[in-house]
């Protein structure tokens, strides 16, 4: 179960942020994060193997962070 609070802005942000997302990937998200489902019940909500919710939690995850925090540094060393 994944309990989270955020702030009224952070979760318009977030909701914004979502968005832009991928159909499947936001789906993943939405059912993990607001739905506290595990990896199994997504997949046959979906559909798809528990692989594919594995990467597809994995990309969201990362495009959303990306996207709600531009300017953290992501630990990659710059040129």
């Amino acid at each position: 179960e994944i309990l989270v609070e955020l702030d009224p802005a952070e979760l318009l942000a977030l909701d914004a942020a979502l968005e832009g997302l991928e159909e499947r990937q936001r789906r993943v998200v939405e059912y993990r994060f607001f739905g506290g489902m595990s990896g199994s019940e997504i997949a046959r909500v979906l559909d798809v193997t528990e692989r594919t919710v594995r990467r597809d939690w994995v990309k969201a995850r990362a495009w959303l962070y990306a996207t709600l925090y531009p300017d953290e540094d992501d630990g990659r060393t710059k040129s």
